[in-house]
């Protein structure tokens, strides 16, 4: 498939690069980049492209052998190289040809190490632009494309932005949509002048500050407040426009760059200091649109959406903040990872701008935020840099490459600032990721810091509480912290009754008590937190329930320690043992940790508890529930877990097994690796003696009370549609909870096999 070569990010500051004298040895930019470019070609090969004093440029094959293509395939991330390629044979390239007579050891991390001619001195033409073919595997420390803010090889940078209000509304917003756009340049804030300023650079700087879209603003009239400052003797600003160093004179983007530096930026005019900058012009103003979830609740809501509007069709899962995550599309009613091959900047801007957020900061390769559990939908996707949303752009099916979810996809967006982070702190703790929970509040009509009362606090609240603290996950939700000193002045609970449903921004916006009411009172029953920028993430395989559900009349006499254990429904007490039976439903559970942190048992091993009848110790009394449901909810049978044994049945092609229950060993589940309970174990059914025929709904959900911090609860559930006739039973649609839909029609050879779950 052919495809356009992505958008270049090239940075133009030809007035403010100074020439470099030609050297037997590359000169380190510091932030040396390299491309593969040329029509048709993978992202792993392509005409080899090096950038230089802002502008891209060739190399030419001549010497040109394995050793220096090994050493550019490394810096752009790849394991080795395989070949390399002469005579132009992925087109010839434009500009300068940069680099000629390059000579690597084959041990360089970079080309900057390796001898050349120095920089422009050549005598190739583009016909002789050579390229180069990576192996596709990338390696192990590339892990993410980066936005770069360096301007130059002086090192000047154009390190952020910013909207300063000049109107009263917009000064109280928050986040702050409108404004004068301010570039931080060398440590320093300039304003940009308005002249040849387009909605492409309004695209770029929103995408920076968290905003998907920009909407253009009343130029007139902020041209009336432009010169009625400027007519205003009191006013310091006809002085301080008067000098170059207030300015940022010209700025010209594409509209797809992720960041401003990107773009062609001329901080002075042409002649220099000789020249005014920004002569007759005035400031730049911007108006940024916010996507949804930082938008202010309104009074009157307008049209409703349809469900098919509200729905979407991407989504990020395991991110540690707010705006990053693992990519997912939904497609064919399934929810599916996205391959990293090919993903880029541009790319993953495109999702961002579609969630509601900004541009990008990063794409992530290499499953570095958790891999995804069954199909891999998309692979190579190519995105210009103006789609609405993921799907307008060109990719390939995900299994046509050889994808694996260690190569899943994921991103960092910009989001907006909302100010949330200056609401709340740690106080006490040992380390600066854990301590009493302080929130700054209105009391009485003014802003006081103080403590969160612990009645209802859980792992919930903790999440949120630790995403506004910018810290990631909640590790431990803390009720009792009477080990840690607080802020002085700061004791009092000022929030109470906190009920967080996970998704808030901030404390502040979960469901909380209007008077204050704690029935600890203050002290030693206040909330704390410890967080951790990683966690792990337990995932049911819903297909092998699927595959191994069946029934079994086991007898009573086999049933004693199960018995023991309350595996069994109540009306088995008053049974004459150990004559009769019980109808138990069985079935196989594999249980995966997707996310980035080992699953570990909360509790330490002095505490686990010791079973005698099974002769095991169980170290989460409560690890899944199984429940049989009504199709509208009802509970009809129910069963439970205990983990006894919590360890890494099997782990991938690699991956050491670190848990195993052998010898009071360590118990937990390694990243990567997962945890199998066959059929045949005591406890792995639900009693379903008591049960009438008919249509119902299976459901295990695993770490049901919360013990254990997970970077997403919202896959622990899994749901199965159940069909019992007295006799017989099958399952059909299992499906974890957060995989939208599965397909609802069986194929026939799925019927087929179910119909043979005989008793």
């Amino acid at each position: 498939m052919m495809w356009s070569p992505p958008v270049t990010f090239s940075l133009l500051l030809p007035l403010l690069l100074l020439g470099q004298a030609p050297s037997s040895r590359l000169q380190s930019l510091g932030t040396t980049k390299l491309r593969l470019v040329g029509p048709g070609s993978r992202p792993e090969e392509g005409r080899l492209e090096v950038l230089h004093q802002g502008q891209w440029g060739t190399v030419c094959d001549d010497n040109f052998a394995l050793q220096e293509a090994t050493v550019a395939c490394r810096q752009l991330g790849f394991e080795a190289a395989l070949t390399w390629a002469h005579s132009a044979k992925y087109g010839p390239g434009e500009g300068p040809i940069w680099l000629d007579n390059v000579r690597c050891v084959g041990t360089e991390s970079s080309l900057d190490q390796c001898w050349s001619n120095g920089w422009g001195i050549s005598d190739c033409s583009h016909s002789e632009d050579v390229g180069v073919v990576c192996h596709p595997q990338r390696l192990r420390g590339y892990f993410s494309e980066r936005v770069s803010n360096a301007v130059g090889p002086q090192g000047r940078r154009l390190e952020e932005v910013r909207l300063k209000p000049i109107l009263a509304s917009a000064k109280r917003q928050s986040p702050v949509t409108e404004g004068a756009v301010e570039v931080r340049y060398e440590g320093h804030w300039r304003q940009v002048c308005d002249q040849g300023w387009t909605r492409n650079n309004s695209r770029v700087v929103c995408g920076m500050l968290g905003f998907p879209s920009e909407v253009p603003v009343d130029s007139h009239y902020y041209r009336k407040v432009w010169n009625s400052k400027m007519k205003d003797p009191k006013s310091r600003l006809k002085s301080l426009t008067q000098k170059n160093s207030f300015w940022i004179h010209r700025i010209h983007c594409l509209g797809t760059e992720p960041h401003i530096a990107n773009c062609q930026v001329q901080v002075a005019p042409a002649r220099g200091k000789l020249r005014p900058a920004c002569l007759g012009g005035m400031h730049t103003v911007v108006s940024c649109v916010a996507g949804p979830r930082f938008r202010p609740p309104k009074a009157k809501p307008g049209r409703k959406e349809s469900r098919a509007e509200q729905e979407p069709k991407v989504r990020l899962r395991s991110g540690a903040q707010v705006g990053e995550g693992r990519v997912e599309v939904l497609m064919n009613g399934q929810w599916g990872t996205v391959c990293d091959h090919g993903w880029n900047l541009i790319s993953a801007s495109v999702l961002c701008r579609q969630l509601g957020f900004g541009s990008a900061r990063e794409a992530l390769f290499g499953a570095q935020l958790g891999q995804g559990l069954g199909s891999i939908h998309l692979s190579e996707v190519r995105c210009r840099g103006y789609e609405r949303t993921l799907g307008e752009c060109r990719s390939l099916e995900g299994s046509q490459n050889g994808c694996r979810h260690e190569n899943d996809a994921a991103v960092r967006c910009n989001v907006p600032n909302m100010g949330f982070r200056n609401q709340v702190r740690l106080a006490g703790g040992r380390t600066p990721e854990e301590g009493v929970v302080e929130v700054l509040v209105e009391v009485n009509r003014v802003q006081r810091w103080g403590a969160v009362c612990s009645d209802h606090w859980g792992l919930t609240e903790a999440m949120v509480a630790c995403r506004q603290l910018g810290l990631g996950f909640a590790n431990h939700a803390i009720k009792d912290t009477w080990y840690w000193q607080g802020t002085p002045g700061a004791g009092e609970v000022v929030m109470s009754g906190v009920r967080c449903s996970g998704t808030e921004l901030a404390l502040q916006q979960c469901q909380r008590h209007g008077p204050v009411h704690c029935s600890h009172g203050t002290g030693r029953f206040s909330a704390g937190v410890s967080c951790t920028d990683s966690a792990p993430d337990l995932v049911m395989n819903a297909q092998l329930v699927q595959e191994t559900a069946y029934l079994e009349d086991r007898p009573l006499s086999q049933l004693y320690c199960a018995h023991e254990e309350n595996c069994l429904s109540q009306s088995a007490d008053h049974m004459d043992w150990p004559y009769g039976h019980r109808r138990l439903l069985r079935f196989s559970s594999q249980i995966y940790n997707l996310g980035r942190a080992d699953f570990r048992p909360k509790a330490g091993r002095h505490s686990w508890i010791w079973h005698q009848c099974h002769r095991h110790y169980h170290s989460i009394e409560v690890f899944t529930h199984y429940d049989l449901l009504t199709l509208n909810g009802s509970k009809v049978a129910e069963g439970h877990k205990a983990s006894f044994c919590l360890e890494d049945t099997n782990c991938p092609t690699g991956l050491q097994r670190r848990y195993a229950c052998a010898n009071f060993g360590e118990q937990g589940v390694t990243v990567g690796c997962w945890d199998t309970y066959r059929h045949d174990i005591d406890c792995q059914w639900v009693d379903i003696t008591d049960v009438s025929p008919g249509d119902y709904i299976f459901q295990v959900v695993v770490n049901p009370k919360y013990e254990v911090a997970e970077s997403d609860f919202s896959n622990n559930r899994m749901q199965c549609r159940c069909k019992y006739d007295g006799h017989r039973v099958w399952l059909h649609n299992c499906h974890t909870g957060d995989s939208y839909r599965a397909n609802p029609e069986l194929s026939l050879e799925q019927e087929q096999r179910l119909r043979n779950n005989l008793i």
